[in-house]
């Protein structure tokens, strides 16, 4: 059986648009972990507010830093992923986000 090595991040949106940003911003939002009383009024704010703000504003600033490869954590992440992988050349090396893809079942799996 061979060893693994999964490098995890919190993730990124797919693209520096503002339905992309919204959809990473849900997903993260969403997660009781992060926010842990989510009752009606917390949905109403996210969904009210949060969720109509905030993409605009932080679609702007992803597209500042988006590179021709794509959001730089995930080309920072490919990058570490493929240096780790010739390091560590008898384990199966994988990166997986927690709130974006490729995520964690995906890379187990």
């Amino acid at each position: 059986m061979k060893e693994g090595i999964l490098i995890v991040n919190l993730g990124t949106p797919d693209s520096p648009t503002q339905e992309a940003v919204k959809q990473y911003l849900r997903a993260f939002l969403l997660d009781r972990r992060v926010i842990k009383k989510q009752g009606i009024a917390w949905k109403l704010v996210l969904n009210g507010i949060i969720l109509r703000k905030r993409p605009p504003k932080v679609a702007k600033r992803y597209q500042t830093i988006w590179t021709d490869e794509g959001s730089p954590l995930l080309v920072y992440a490919r990058a570490q992923q493929a240096h780790l992988q010739k390091l560590m050349s008898h384990a199966n090396v994988k990166i997986a986000m927690t709130y974006s893809e490729p995520t964690i079942s995906q890379a187990l799996d």
